[in-house]
């Protein structure tokens, strides 16, 4: 049996730059259900959030991408925006090794926390922050951080503050 997906050695993590821009526009769109944000947004945090974000390429041609910044007021922190895996990519542990690849830059040394939010039935995100607790060896936490109602006006779902740590690289 031929198996036709790519070998993990093939993909390059790098720092995004403003140039991948567009590039993580068209992949998080292709990503369904992730909320697109504005070409200018994803512009923005190829740039301004590089440290702390990183673009995945294979053959040139992005598959994957993480938008994360240290949050100001909590330096210890690590908020990760936005988690994409496109189709060619997955099943290879991706977002895992994305992650890792943020948390080992000299800028995260600081960071002992990572948060996001996840709506309840992102089975993949679960699954994903679940996983980097275990291997952190630390706990998953969360709690209602935008409710449906009182801060979608019922047109999103809610979205759960996931807190994994304390922890040490």
């Amino acid at each position: 049996m031929t198996n036709n997906k790519p070998e993990k050695a093939s993909i390059t993590l790098k720092e995004p730059t403003a140039e991948d821009g567009a590039s993580v526009f068209d992949l998080i769109s292709a990503c369904p259900p992730l909320d697109t944000n504005s070409m200018y947004c994803n512009l923005l945090q190829s740039s301004h959030f590089s440290q702390t974000s990183v673009a995945a390429e294979m053959d040139g041609t992005l598959v994957g991408f993480i938008s994360g910044y240290v949050l100001p007021k909590q330096p210890d922190t690590l908020f990760i925006w936005q988690v994409a895996v496109g189709e060619k990519a997955r099943g290879q542990g991706l977002a895992s090794r994305m992650l890792r690849h943020i948390l080992e830059r000299d800028i995260c040394k600081p960071v002992k926390y990572i948060e996001t939010t996840i709506t309840p039935d992102n089975r993949a995100s679960w699954a994903l922050f679940e996983s980097l607790a275990n291997k952190l060896n630390t706990q998953l936490n969360h709690s209602v951080m935008f409710d449906r109602q009182q801060h979608f006006a019922g047109q999103h779902e809610t979205e759960m503050l996931v807190k994994v740590g304390p922890f040490e690289l």
